[in-house]
C-alpha cells in the first residue's frame, strides 16, 4: 500500500477535485518544470479568486 504525504493539520481540510488524467499529466508536469508543487499553485490561485470574488466576511459589533 502507497503512503500518501499530507500537508494536513489543525484547522485545514482536504480538496478532492475530479480532473482528466490528461490534465493531471499536464499540471504535474508544468508545476515541476518551474520547480513547484501542485498543491501550491492551487492554493495561489484559490486565494487570490477568493481575495477578488469572495463574499466580504462579516464585521463584528455590537448587537442591535
Amino acid at each position: 500500500m502507497r503512503t500518501i504525504k499530507t500537508k494536513e493539520g489543525k484547522g485545514l481540510k482536504r480538496l478532492n477535485v475530479n480532473i482528466s488524467e490528461e490534465l493531471h499529466r499536464r499540471f504535474k508536469s508544468a508545476t515541476a518544470a518551474q520547480g513547484l508543487e501542485m498543491t501550491d499553485v492551487i492554493l495561489e490561485w484559490i486565494q487570490k479568486y477568493v481575495d477578488k470574488n469572495g463574499p466580504v466576511a462579516p464585521k463584528k459589533g455590537r448587537r442591535a
